[in-house]
């Protein structure tokens, strides 16, 4: 091959773009349709690829789908500010696919707005 370095990049760039494509599939979330929950976090994972916590609406425990660790850091959000037991309000979008699964575009803790998209 006589450009070794611009095969290697370029099988690169074919290879993550596919994972980025795959991973950001939004579409399955009803965008017309604003969710707000006001509860206190079950649980929380400050982990990648998305920050993810539990909140109870409606009786039932709910699955929320926060933005990744580095950009809840980049807006001035950290693992300690969202713990069992802090009380939050999210809201974002339903998912087409599991009743109990939403996309948060916001969360309101402590009289504070932090947009996460």
């Amino acid at each position: 091959m006589k450009y070794p370095l611009f095969g290697l990049f370029f099988s690169g760039t074919l290879l993550t773009g596919g994972i980025a494509v795959a991973h950001h599939g939004w579409g399955s979330y009803d965008a017309s349709r604003l969710v707000s929950v006001t509860s206190n976090i079950q649980r929380a994972n400050w982990e990648n690829p998305h920050v993810t916590v539990v909140v109870t609406h409606e009786n039932r425990n709910w699955d929320a789908v926060l933005a990744p660790p580095f950009r809840m850091s980049a807006r001035g959000l950290n693992p300690d500010m969202i713990k069992p037991g802090t009380s939050v309000r999210l809201e974002g979008y339903p998912s087409t696919r599991t009743d109990t699964e939403m996309r948060a575009e916001r969360i309101i803790l402590g009289g504070k707005t932090y947009e996460l998209r």
